[in-house]
């Protein structure tokens, strides 16, 4: 029995890079979606939240479709 080390390296490689950056996409888009919180007074007056921006939402959203899209390739590619 041979191992090709060479290519389960390959393939740990592949696998690390792609899920870290699945999992940063998916950060900055609950990032996108998160309200921001402005800091209180000096009086110790709670802070106020304020919505998501329309352009960071729409952020969100892109992440969010860019990891589905990447999931699904992934299943397709487990099927096929």
């Amino acid at each position: 029995m041979d191992i090709d080390w060479a290519a389960l390296g390959e393939v740990f490689g592949v696998s690390l890079v792609t899920t870290v950056a699945l999992v940063g996409l998916f950060t900055v888009g609950i990032v996108g979606l998160a309200p921001r919180t402005e800091p209180g007074g000096e009086d110790g007056s709670a802070g106020t939240e304020t919505a998501p921006t329309p352009l960071a939402r729409a952020g969100a959203y892109v992440c969010f479709t860019l990891c589905a899209a990447a999931v699904a390739y992934g299943i397709y590619l487990i099927v096929k």
